[in-house]
């Protein structure tokens, strides 16, 4: 069984202007807009972030929509850059449907997100840096005193 073709919710170094946005997405998307995912919290990770589902939480993001021509490759390509093996147990991410919240108008909508995987939610919650606010570009903001790293995912 395929996988539906569901946009993308990236939060890390897919977004627009991102370095992986650019060498992955330019030109392959019909639509890019913020949007937000509820019940997760952002982590700092080493050059990336990971969303972690808990309760309450918030992640701040964009909203992709690839092209139809370029959908196939475009969620192999993601899955390999995320390291994503769909039953694979050593999986840093999974690849999950959820429901986001477009920013323009409010309205849900089911997309691919990207998550840590059980095992490293569990670290991050035990000793990893939450993102206040949720927002990966602010916690990199030079007002806030953030790094400006890169690394790779949609995550990232």
């Amino acid at each position: 069984m395929s996988a539906p073709e569901l946009p993308f919710f990236v939060y890390g170094t897919l977004r627009p202007g991102e370095v992986n946005h650019d060498l992955l997405l330019r030109g392959r998307t019909l639509a890019e807009e913020p949007a937000r995912l509820r019940d997760a919290v952002l982590y700092d990770g080493p050059g990336y972030p990971y969303a972690v589902e808990e309760p309450g939480g918030v992640v701040t993001g964009d909203l992709v929509t690839a092209l139809p021509e370029d959908y196939g490759r475009l969620l192999t390509e993601l899955d390999r850059l995320e390291e994503y093996r769909p039953g694979d147990p050593r999986n840093l991410y999974e690849r999950v449907a959820r429901e986001v919240v477009r920013g323009g108008d409010g309205r849900p909508v089911r997309a691919w997100v990207y998550v840590a995987a059980p095992g490293v939610a569990a670290g991050l919650r035990a000793r990893g840096k939450p993102i206040e606010g949720g927002d990966w570009r602010d916690r990199r903001s030079p007002l806030r005193g953030g790094d400006r790293r890169e690394g790779g995912g949609s995550a990232r």
